[in-house]
């Protein structure tokens, strides 16, 4: 297959592309580089440095003429979507709507989307978070990335697109950007192997659902061969809390510092974890690597990032 990714540059997005090309499939990378990084993108796929919102995607589409498209462009911080909800919908909503008509008009099979497992279902009743769960995002990102979900609905039903939207939990991995919005995995990776301290939020009793990159990846994979429309958590089941992820990776980093607490993060939700066992019954997709083997992947990769 030819499969075009948004935000192929990006930290999930290449994942999912060096999963794609190594199944032999045919990989298109459309990023505007603004959080993406060049050097995430394989060798073996064609990039293009657009913007979704541009209308030269569909010169894109007209050379390309993608079997699949993978969506994972987007604006990811809650905290922007907040301060600049009109930017958010532009991008997370009005740049999905224009790729989800393109792909209507070159005939696109099937349309994936990285939908967010966390922010979509607010504050939960639930723990996990199956995906009955009621919808009831707490900030514009969340509520930008339930419209567009809507949208795809609408497409299917209309015009007959099929689509696999992945609602993630919280992922970490190699390539994660320690600055900005970036996962509390990555920051304290990153303080902890340059001797930086680490503050933790709160009391740091928060859960979250920690999910490895790869196992994202995976499935993406999944999705591209399945029959029908679908949504599906994308996650472990498994809450842990962030005092225990600063424990464990100070043990992998071999660092001595002690634990410091800074103020809670406003509006912060205690506890945040999603149901894979849908996706489990559907199409056997599990996640398997596990929190620990997760995390020293993940350090020894900053590790050599450090050491370049």
């Amino acid at each position: 297959m030819k499969i075009l990714i948004t935000g192929g540059a990006g930290f999930i997005g290449s994942h999912c592309a060096d999963a794609f090309l190594n199944q032999g499939h045919d990989v298109v990378i459309v990023d505007n580089l603004s959080s993406g990084r060049r050097e995430n993108i394989p060798e073996k796929a064609r990039f293009y440095q657009f913007d979704i919102r541009d209308d030269r995607l569909r010169d894109i589409m007209v050379d390309e003429r993608p079997d699949v498209i993978c969506h994972h462009a987007a604006q990811v911080s809650v905290r922007i979507s907040v301060e600049n909800p009109v930017m958010d919908a532009e991008i997370n909503i009005i740049g999905g709507i224009k790729l989800a008509n393109l792909a209507m008009e070159f005939g696109v099979q099937k349309f994936l989307f990285s939908s967010t497992g966390g922010a979509i279902y607010g504050e939960q009743e639930e723990f996990p978070a199956t995906e009955s769960h009621p919808l009831r995002p707490l900030s514009p990102y969340g509520v930008a990335k339930l419209s567009f979900e809507k949208y795809l609905e609408y497409f299917h039903q209309v015009f007959g697109l099929e689509y696999c939207i992945l609602r993630y939990a919280n992922i970490y991995g190699p390539r994660q950007d320690p600055f900005g919005e970036a996962g509390v995995v990555a920051i304290f990776t990153e303080r902890f192997l340059e001797d930086k301290q680490p503050v933790i939020n709160g009391d740091g009793q928060q859960t979250r659902d920690f999910l490895y990159v790869g196992d994202v990846a995976r499935a993406n994979l999944m999705a591209l061969n399945l029959e029908g429309s679908h949504c599906f958590n994308i996650g472990t089941g498994k809450e842990t809390t962030i005092n225990t992820i600063f424990g464990m990776l100070r043990d992998l980093t071999g660092s001595s510092m002690e634990d410091v607490h800074g103020p809670a993060k406003q509006g912060e939700q205690m506890r945040s974890v999603i149901s894979p066992k849908f996706a489990e019954k559907k199409t056997h997709w599990k996640p398997e690597v596990s929190l620990k083997d997760g995390l020293a992947l993940t350090v020894e990769y900053f590790k050599n990032e450090l050491n370049k």
